[in-house]
């Protein structure tokens, strides 16, 4: 997929936002102490980090002097490369059979939504998947996991609400080791990252999986909402600690005018974006791609 793919398209907020502040800034000042100062502040209005965004323009400052460059254009591309750079910093693992796919977060940021639309992706790469309902906790997920697993046309183990999740990850390994399954993708409860005894509780879910199917690769996916901002960042960071994540999967991007927090995400943590939610549709799921959201950035 070219660049101007679904991912690009998602960020047309982002983009008009963060172009007409770039045109702004070119058209009343030359390149000096001033210029980088604002381009910061516009960073920083997106959402990236302060010390991401000190970062990125020191590198432009310093490249585009050293360069002795004064034009426009140059500079915008400097200033791609260099978030394009930032966001290839942390490596999206490549994932390898059999593997199990544990997703966690906070409440509300569509973890099982987005469970359906991954074991969608993997059945289009011709993979076998099971989805493990080990959100037991909030009524009704089970029905509302069931009714994506269905439509993705994956198999799903399940227990009665209120059952021992880790029971459920047993019986999800258990099966997919006895049908060769290639993909199990594990719903967790959504939980406040600063609740230590759900923390804990993602803890032992992951020994289960350790434990039981040492064969199979494991994956940790933090589900987060593009539309949360900064905060995203401080929930990657508290939820990295519990449980060591491999990889991000973004909700509603489509949804934000400020995605710049991702630069922080890569930069600052080395924690990759695997997928980002682009829509509504079943397919609206993407695997992501860095050169496609810096240029949909601005």
């Amino acid at each position: 997929m070219g660049i101007f793919g679904k991912i690009f398209q998602a960020l047309k907020k982002t983009k008009d936002n963060v172009s007409a502040k770039m045109r702004l800034l070119f058209a009343k000042n030359k390149l000096g102490d001033e210029f980088y100062d604002e381009l910061e502040e516009i960073l920083i209005s997106s959402d990236v980090s302060v010390r991401t965004a000190e970062e990125v323009v020191e590198q432009v400052k310093e490249e585009a002097i050293g360069n002795k460059v004064k034009d426009q254009q140059f500079v915008t591309d400097l200033l791609k490369d260099i978030l394009e750079d930032t966001l290839n910093a942390a490596d999206i693992p490549e994932i390898t059979y059999p593997c199990v796919i544990m997703f966690v977060g906070v409440n509300g940021v569509g973890k099982t939504t987005t469970i359906g639309k991954v074991a969608n992706w993997f059945v289009s790469q011709g993979k076998s998947v099971t989805v493990a309902a080990a959100d037991t906790f909030r009524a009704a997920a089970g029905d509302q996991l069931a009714v994506w697993a269905e439509r993705a046309k994956v198999r799903i183990v399940r227990h009665e609400e209120g059952s021992d999740p880790s029971a459920v990850i047993f019986d999800a390994v258990a099966s997919a080791k006895a049908k060769k399954t290639d993909v199990v993708l594990v719903d967790t409860a959504g939980r406040l990252h600063v609740k230590e005894n759900l923390m804990n509780e993602l803890k032992k879910m992951d020994r289960v999986v350790t434990r039981e199917y040492p064969e199979a690769a494991f994956y940790k996916f933090l589900v987060l909402d593009a539309t949360t901002g900064q905060n995203a960042v401080n929930q990657a960071r508290v939820f990295d600690e519990a449980v060591e994540l491999d990889g991000i999967v973004l909700t509603k991007l489509d949804g934000t005018a400020k995605g710049g927090f991702v630069f922080s995400l890569c930069g600052e943590l080395g924690i990759p974006v695997v997928f980002a939610g682009v829509g509504e549709k079943m397919d609206d799921l993407v695997p992501f791609d860095a050169e496609q959201f810096v240029e949909g950035f601005f």
